[in-house]
């Protein structure tokens, strides 16, 4: 029953990470106009926090190999509560933002603890069921709090930030039904006094599933920022209709993770990610060259096919790559390569956008990602035991890390 009400919490957690932006993108506009600051600078308050997480996931991830998931897991729910709800009393755009970076603080643990709690809690079939409903709950965060937000925003801007409280009882409830004591038995002292850099030193693959986390957030960014403004030069502005294309995104996304363990019954994790990559090729394919919504549309929902693979087989491959007890400072750093691609997207290919096309940067991303395949068509795999297999083979096992 406790482990089953852990699960709950956890899912419920899961659901947090993608809302902390996407809660004020409806109320954006309002607020600006009621704080007097400039489109630039209001941007900060959906940007601030990813900074934020991408500076101290790799301390997050310190302190849950040192302390376990269960004390930082909760204070980071319990912070993002606080410092998220505090835009319901907040009138100043400085507080307001240095309020943003602190929310940021709590979604780092939110995600790296989230993480880390999720993989410990079972391994084989079970572990990518588990995997499956986590990014289910992720996407499915991103649908149900942006419209409880736009909602709410009705009422005033203020109260869509209401939301963010209910990170405080999920705190509270978190530090009830998890284990006091952390799952691994290794020496924790020993295991955490080594640096990120010593991590992926020692640990080389991981450098390679970072950089699809990096290009993940690039990937995922630049449909955010940029597919609203492509659909206008369709003729499609109606805020209802754009919405329409994200959803198809969710929903595909949502569709893979409820059926994930099955899938991954029958594919090893290196097939998926290169059914990720030709996701992206396709999609990206398609908005470089198709002047037409419906085909647009088709190519969110591959996107989102894509996406709803790479999550949970990125996740288990950074999980596995080290011991257990470096398992939270690993995590933390997909945090940062995640949130440090949204960061970037705009920059890499805002310019170049501005300087040619739409078109021509969805062309670029199509060509990021048929690189991406090459490599992953050409990743050798080792299993844990250290023994070094071919693709083919190595693909069946279900935990499997990349070489350099």
């Amino acid at each position: 029953m406790r482990r089953r009400a852990e699960l709950i919490v956890m899912l419920g957690a899961s659901t947090l990470g993608v809302m902390a932006g996407a809660i004020v993108m409806p109320v954006l506009e309002v607020m600006r106009g009621d704080l007097g600051v400039s489109g630039t600078s209001s941007g900060f308050i959906i940007t601030a926090h990813g900074f934020a997480i991408a500076v101290v996931s790799p301390l997050v991830g310190r302190a849950i190999d040192r302390w376990g998931v269960r004390v930082p897991l909760a204070a980071g729910l319990i912070l993002y509560g606080l410092a998220g709800g505090a835009g319901l009393v907040i009138t100043s755009f400085p507080l307001l933002i240095a309020s943003r970076l602190l929310l940021g603080v709590g979604a780092a643990t939110v995600f790296s603890g989230t993480t880390v709690a999720m993989l410990s809690m079972a391994t084989g079939t079970r572990r990518d069921q588990l995997m499956g409903w986590r990014t289910t709950a992720t996407t499915a965060g991103g649908l149900i709090w942006p419209l409880l937000a736009g909602i709410l925003g009705g009422i005033s801007w203020h109260a869509t930030f209401a939301i963010y409280l209910v990170g405080i009882p999920l705190g509270i409830a978190s530090m009830l039904v998890i284990p006091k004591q952390p799952a691994a038995q290794e020496d924790r002292v020993a295991a955490t006094t080594g640096s990120a850099l010593d991590l992926v030193r020692r640990y080389p693959g991981l450098l390679a599933w970072y950089g699809l986390m990096i290009t993940t957030g690039l990937m995922m960014y630049s449909l955010a920022v940029f597919l609203p403004q492509r659909l206008a030069q369709l003729g499609i502005a109606a805020p209802v209709f754009v919405s329409l294309f994200m959803v198809v995104q969710a929903i595909a996304a949502i569709a893979v993770g409820l059926g994930y363990a099955r899938i991954r019954a029958r594919f090893g994790l290196v097939s998926l990610l290169r059914v990720t990559a030709c996701c992206w090729i396709a999609a990206f394919t398609v908005l470089g060259l198709v002047a037409h919504p419906v085909p647009v549309f088709v190519a969110s929902a591959l996107f989102g096919l894509g996406n709803g693979l790479m999550l949970p087989v990125i996740t288990v491959l950074i999980g596995d790559t080290p011991p257990e007890s470096r398992r939270g400072q690993a995590t933390s750093l997909s945090g940062t390569a995640m949130f440090a691609g949204q960061f970037g997207s705009p920059l890499v290919f805002g310019p170049l956008m501005a300087a040619t096309s739409i078109t021509t940067g969805y062309l670029l991303a199509a060509a990021i990602a048929g690189v991406i395949l090459v490599g992953l068509l050409a990743l050798r795999v080792d299993d844990p035991r250290g023994s070094v297999l071919s693709p083919s083979v190595a693909e069946d096992d279900g935990e499997v890390r990349a070489m350099t």
